[in-house]
């Protein structure tokens, strides 16, 4: 496995939290971008499609990543506007995350082929904690 980072939600701030992260750790984003990016996104308000859907700064040997929660996703709460973000290998191995960490709680999005080209799914373990899984060349 190569990295578990944090994943931070944000209701359209994630932008100026990102630029603000930036200004205290320093270094440069991986990459930004927008919810228009996303075609499955086009009936989307035009605020939700100039929000955040991925952004990453890197820090040290860890990635802090984020994005902003659109309207049809629903407000996100302060403290608990997390997800634990792990990057597997292969994709053998993200299956077999995705398997172990949804046994007892609930697969909100099946693993499956995104239109960025990696092999994302995300779920809620028993345990009430939020999980993405995602392998590729976004996964950082």
């Amino acid at each position: 496995m190569r990295q578990l980072n944090p994943y931070l939600s944000f209701n359209g701030q994630a932008e100026e939290a990102f630029n603000f992260y930036k200004s205290v750790f320093g270094g440069e984003f991986n990459g930004i971008m927008r919810w228009k990016d996303n075609p499955q996104c086009e009936g989307f308000s035009d605020e939700d499609k100039n929000g955040i859907m991925h952004v990453s700064l890197p820090i040290g040997n860890s990635v802090i990543m984020g994005s902003d929660s659109v309207k049809t996703m629903g407000e996100v709460t302060s403290g608990t506007n997390f997800q634990v973000a792990i990057s597997p290998d292969s994709r053998e191995d993200a299956d077999r995350l995705f398997a172990g960490l949804s046994e007892g709680g609930k697969a909100t999005m099946p693993m499956s082929d995104m239109f960025r080209g990696d092999y994302y799914g995300a779920l809620t373990d028993k345990f009430g904690i939020q999980w993405m899984i995602n392998h590729g060349q976004n996964s950082k």
